[in-house]
């Protein structure tokens, strides 16, 4: 990379490879972790970043002794969206219990990171909150998106 980014190495990486990915035809699998560093210009620490970036937004998927590769499946939209969308999926109102983690987990095949990691953008944006010992809560409704 020839310039820092104000934005993050990591997530300008990112944002690159998702464009490779959507832009193309029949990408199965992605280089390998150091080709990637080699046409980037950074460490493994970044380009690894950056994947799990990727991985969170169920773009991508790590396979055991074939590096990193396309994630399979119909659903494209980001693991964000998709915990969003529980709210109108479940039919939720303001006050009611959010799914646990271990349940979000299970049911879009997730790490608990990557759903820790959107729990807290939910709660930022002003969806979701804590209340200790008794969970999540919904406290707003998302505004309705349009996806193409």
């Amino acid at each position: 990379m020839s310039e820092a980014s104000p934005r993050g190495t990591y997530l300008v990486i990112a944002e690159a490879l998702r464009t490779e990915i959507e832009e193309g035809e029949g990408i199965e699998t992605l280089p390998s972790e150091a080709d990637m560093m080699r046409s980037h210009g950074v460490g493994r620490n970044t380009i690894r970043r950056a994947l799990k970036v990727l991985e969170a937004d169920g773009l991508v998927e790590s396979a055991p002794g074939i590096g990193w590769r396309v994630a399979r499946g119909e659903d494209r939209r980001s693991l964000a969206e998709r915990m969003t969308d529980v709210i109108a999926e479940d039919s939720l109102s303001v006050g009611d219990t959010y799914p646990s983690e271990a349940r979000l987990c299970e049911r879009f095949g997730a790490s608990r990171t990557a759903v820790r990691r959107v729990l807290a953008q939910m709660e930022g944006n002003g969806l979701l909150v804590t209340v200790h010992g008794k969970g999540r809560t919904v406290c707003a409704l998302p505004t309705p998106t349009v996806r193409p």
